[in-house]
């Protein structure tokens, strides 16, 4: 038996020891109102056969996104991940201890996490970067809280082209801090809103480029107002691959920058885990969430990895720490690591051209459909208006298209029904485009 090894010989011996006459016993303290004295409404024990057809029959009913024409973005994309990286995280160097607090024994883990800092920096132009964090929505909140912590002010902007879950993230745990979140109405462009709203009393503005609704956002001036007022900027990235293309954070003013590194190495997995990538300015490092490797020296000279800056705090007195967020995605940020190192500099920059070539590819398509593009700068992710955005992606399952996602199941009571959102990838091929744009006519009558 793989899974009950203990034979009642053992537990004989075991109940021996402890003093125990049954296994009844240990329970004694839980009250009997608490306790199930039936069976639950599960299936009994099955052999392996009959659980791997049951788990194959499951899987059937699940439609892949490979399987035919695929639009979904908003927050979480469709890449093509090479065989090498799941190859390449399975090897036996990488797989050392996970937790690395013994740095004599995780040199490897140390190493890893030490690149991929390294490579998180480069991308947003800053000059620090943890060793990862959940995902990009609690790499978000945990930016605001680090704001509080920075400027001692609990007030915080988010601009209307935030992605809704990220929003809603970050006030649950803004509203655990006794924290302001003032969360502007979602909007294609939010600049002007989001510069009137700045004063003194504001901790720090966080803002999406791209945004939700795929537009790319020039945030300067956004930033120039933010640190007149002495608050921080916060950039937000959802799509990891424009950074291969677009201006960075740190290139735009960004004192935090913020990101789900998913788009990279990581496949969409429904939805998780993933990697929140998590930079700043060195000036601020000292109050950045989460765990920092850093490289040093050991008493012979050779070079060796360490963690750093980091106190007893954020792993034992954590009502004292800067974050309870004291662990990171590892074998997430492993892959994210593998699959930059396998780009390089060159192949990133012509991953992103190709994405936004097959986003411009999809933009026009639509717009010769006669469908109304709402987005008028973008990277690979485009808003249209469509009538009934929940009833149109319906419709064209019958298709086999996946047509995006409704802004509306983002945010329900934005009172944006007719909104869809689109994303095209290099995955997606001009046969897909050309289907997306004759169904979404079709539907339209024209």
């Amino acid at each position: 038996m793989r899974y009950l090894p203990l034979t009642p010989d053992d537990r004989a011996q075991m109940l021996s020891v402890i003093g125990a006459p049954d296994i009844e016993a240990l329970f004694a303290d839980v009250p009997s109102a608490a306790r199930v004295t039936e069976l639950f409404n599960l299936p009994l024990h099955a052999g392996e056969l009959e659980v791997e057809r049951e788990l194959v029959s499951l899987a059937a009913r699940n439609r892949p996104a490979g399987a035919g024409p695929f639009f979904c973005g908003a927050g979480a994309y469709r890449h093509h991940v090479p065989a090498s990286v799941d190859h390449i995280i399975q090897r036996s160097e990488f797989l050392t201890s996970y937790t690395p607090y013994q740095p004599e024994i995780a040199q490897g883990t140390l190493q890893v996490l030490f690149e991929f800092q390294s490579q998180v920096a480069a991308l947003t132009g800053l000059d620090v970067a943890n060793a990862s964090m959940y995902d990009g929505s609690t790499a978000c909140a945990e930016a605001v809280m680090m704001a509080k912590r920075v400027t001692r002010r609990e007030k915080a902007i988010l601009s209307g082209g935030v992605h809704p879950h990220y929003a809603a993230v970050t006030q649950t745990i803004a509203h655990a801090e006794g924290m302001e979140i003032v969360r502007q109405k979602a909007a294609i462009d939010a600049e002007a809103d989001v510069i009137a709203a700045i004063d003194s009393t504001v901790a720090c503005v966080v803002v999406q480029t791209p945004n939700v609704f795929g537009v790319v956002t020039d945030v300067t001036r956004i930033a120039e107002a933010a640190h007149a007022a002495g608050a921080l900027l916060i950039v937000v990235t959802t799509e990891a691959v424009s950074f291969g293309l677009l201006k960075s954070p740190s290139e735009r003013g960004a004192d935090i920058a913020v990101a789900e590194g998913q788009s990279i190495g990581n496949a969409l997995n429904y939805g998780g885990p993933y990697v929140g990538l998590f930079a700043c300015r060195e000036k601020l490092v000292r109050q950045m969430p989460g765990r920092l490797c850093g490289e040093t020296v050991d008493a012979d000279g050779r070079r060796g990895y360490v963690l750093t800056l980091s106190t007893r705090e954020q792993h034992i007195r954590r009502e004292k720490a800067t974050s309870n967020i004291c662990t990171n995605s590892g074998l997430c940020a492993l892959a994210f690591t593998i699959h930059l190192s396998l780009l390089g500099e060159v192949g990133l920059r012509q991953l992103a051209a190709l994405n936004h070539s097959r986003a411009r590819d999809m933009a026009g398509a639509l717009k010769s459909a006669g469908v109304e593009v709402l987005t008028p700068r973008f990277f690979n992710e485009i808003a249209v208006r469509v009538p009934d955005a929940s009833a149109a992606v319906e419709a064209l399952l019958a298709d086999g298209i996946v047509a995006g996602v409704p802004y509306s199941r983002l945010d329900p009571h934005a009172g944006l029904d007719d909104v869809l959102l689109l994303a095209a990838t290099e995955t997606t091929t001009s046969e897909d485009i050309t289907a997306l744009a004759a169904a979404l006519k079709r539907r339209a009558g024209r």
